[in-house]
């Protein structure tokens, strides 16, 4: 950890409270998580995350899945994918620059495709099974893999941005009721 991060997360400790900290986490969740995991990564204890966690089902901004050996949490990604849309539609950036950026990200996706010989990132983890690779190269193939899912994710939002850009215009004016 370089100092930068070290002094980063201290400020964030300092200036934050743990129930902030909690929400923080809870919302950047990209996988369901456990109360501990959440309690760990928020640097606040057991009890009082699994509080925050609960008020947060209870708000509809997590879920929570009793059906595995543990509760996990995870947000509702309808909610977070139409929040980031909203953030994207609000950047200033143009559809045009949007569109830009979803046509690089799905270059970059065939351009591993073709690389590695694979149609998805699971199939570029099952290349780590060549014995012919050495350290450097799986580590590489497993950040791409990692890299390729997000991308996939990101193309998603990035589309339905710019499918829906006029609707996701900011309002000046309330919404009128129909009678």
């Amino acid at each position: 950890m370089t100092e930068n991060e070290s002094n980063s997360e201290g400020l964030m400790e300092r200036q934050t409270t743990g129930e902030d900290r909690v929400r923080m986490v809870a919302r950047q969740l990209s996988d369901p998580q456990t109360a501990n995991w959440i309690a760990s990564e928020a640097g606040w204890s057991h009890e009082p995350t699994k509080r925050v966690l609960e008020r947060l089902v209870d708000d509809g901004i997590l879920h929570r899945d009793e059906s595995g050996t543990h509760t996990t949490y995870y947000p509702d990604y309808r909610r977070q994918a139409m929040q980031e849309a909203m953030r994207l539609r609000d950047s200033g950036h143009t559809v045009e620059e949007l569109t830009d950026r979803l046509a690089d990200m799905k270059t970059q996706i065939r351009d591993w495709e073709d690389e590695f010989g694979v149609e998805s990132p699971n199939q570029l983890r099952g290349t780590l099974a060549d014995e012919s690779l050495d350290g450097d190269e799986e580590d590489r193939r497993r950040e791409i893999a990692r890299e390729w899912e997000h991308l996939q994710r990101r193309i998603q939002i990035v589309g339905f941005a710019i499918r829906e850009w006029d609707f996701l215009a900011p309002t000046t004016e309330p919404a009128e009721a129909s009678s």
